[in-house]
């Protein structure tokens, strides 16, 4: 008897999703997003596995995907062995990354990192910008209100 009634209140739970198409809309915060104002987001990449990197990567064209290309800015921080991401002579994402730059996506390399691996900034991919340090380019975006992602 529980099970059916479980099997019950499940089907009715997914009922409204159903018969909406499966999807339902995400609403927008207020203010909404405008080319004027438009959600900025800040995202992290501190790890080195290249399946990880492809995954953060996705999120992002799924994110820029939600919002539309005039009403997000991203701008990726990599730090930490997510550097090598971003390094002309070792990664293996740089074709995903110049197609999301073609999109808008900013990348930034901590420089930080690339001191300790004794590489001079000319070391990252072309339109790649080096900050002094990964971590508190990430907090001092967020002091200025962009959203903190770590997927």
């Amino acid at each position: 008897m529980k099970r059916s009634r479980r099997a019950i209140l499940a089907a009715m739970a997914a009922f409204p999703l159903a018969a909406a198409g499966g999807v339902r809309q995400t609403p927008l915060a207020e203010p909404r997003p405008s080319p004027e104002a438009p959600r900025r987001i800040v995202v992290s990449l501190p790890e080195g596995d290249p399946a990880r990197a492809n995954a953060v990567l996705s999120n992002l064209v799924n994110i820029q995907a939600f919002y539309g290309q005039d009403l997000v800015e991203i701008l990726v921080v990599a730090y930490g062995p997510g550097v090598r991401h971003l390094l002309r002579a070792e990664s293996q994402v740089a074709e995903r990354v110049a197609s999301l730059q073609a999109y808008g996506i900013e990348f930034v390399a901590c420089g930080a990192t690339l001191d300790t691996l004794g590489l001079p900034p000319e070391a990252v991919l072309p339109e790649v910008q080096v900050v002094e340090n990964g971590l508190p380019e990430v907090v001092e975006r967020q002091l200025m209100g962009w959203v903190h992602l770590r997927p």
